[in-house]
């Protein structure tokens, strides 16, 4: 195909050879299967700022360390050059996540670099050989739904041992590969100690992957997973080998009405995503 714009850089670096096929677009980014030498990888061009439509972002960055004091102003003040600033953080965000991922174990594509807002990562595929689809377009019997359930719960008590959370986990950034689940699009992810909102987000995902594979084995509804693991992180309990019982913890503190209702809407607003993606796909 012809080589988009974004990535005609990559191609004149010699970073890549050639562009396939558009891979995916999503609601931050592009991604195109490209090829580096006889190697398959995919490189996510991220959209720019008003392109984007993923949502309240300031949650998401809350608390991100900008080292560099003239970076730290400009975004403070919203120049034009701190503008950009956010938007280079926001990208390499993921970047960091990967590689502080990868070195904790959890599944996620090997990042290769870095270059003006494109990811060149790994091209995570399936036992054949071709791209691995995302969990959205996958049917499962209800013995994959618990297996892959308990996979990927597994995965955030790993990421939040890290000390990371996704922020924004989904069937619809999870792709199954060879190997089973692995996470994908990272951008958004918070720091589990310094972001205020990152325990509604934990519930979140966890409460996202329970809908999902609820549908195929319906016990999964039941359980209640995020509330225990991060009862645990709290407690400073948690360890990634950590057995889970699916019980939500016994709460004898009050109740935080705010973030209770907040959840709730943040819940209403992903399932109304949802089906406005399934409709887009001509689905019921």
């Amino acid at each position: 195909m012809k080589i988009p714009p974004r990535l005609q850089p990559l191609v004149d670096e010699g970073l890549i050879d050639s562009v396939s096929r558009q891979l995916m677009s999503g609601k931050e980014a592009m991604v195109y299967v490209v090829h580096s030498g006889d190697e398959a990888r995919c490189a996510k061009v991220y959209k720019e700022a008003d392109k984007r439509a993923f949502r309240q972002a300031v949650d998401y960055t809350e608390n991100r360390k900008i080292r560099n004091s003239r970076e730290r102003r400009a975004i403070a003040k919203g120049t034009r050059f701190g503008r950009r600033m956010t938007e280079s953080h926001w990208q390499s965000a993921e970047v960091d996540a990967l590689h502080r991922l990868a070195d904790a174990g959890v599944r996620v594509p090997e990042p290769f670099g870095f270059w003006e807002g494109v990811l060149l990562m790994e091209l995570v595929t399936d036992a054949e050989g071709a791209a691995a689809p995302r969990l959205n377009d996958v049917e499962f019997t209800p013995d994959d739904a618990r297996r892959h359930h308990a996979t990927l719960v597994r995965e955030v008590m790993r990421m939040l041992c890290a000390g990371i959370v996704h922020g924004d986990l989904s069937e619809f950034n999870v792709l199954l590969g060879a190997g089973g689940p692995v996470i994908i699009d990272l951008p958004q992810a918070v720091d589990a100690a310094g972001n205020n909102h990152a325990q509604r987000m934990l519930l979140r995902d966890v409460a996202n992957l329970r809908e999902f594979f609820g549908r195929f084995a319906p016990e999964l509804h039941e359980t209640r997973h995020g509330e225990e693991i991060w009862h645990l992180y709290e407690r400073g309990l948690l360890r990634p080998e950590t057995q889970l019982s699916g019980a939500p913890p016994r709460d004898t503190g009050p109740v935080d009405l705010d973030e209770v209702l907040r959840a709730v809407n943040d819940a209403r607003a992903e399932e109304a995503l949802r089906r406005e993606r399934l409709a887009n796909r001509g689905e019921p």
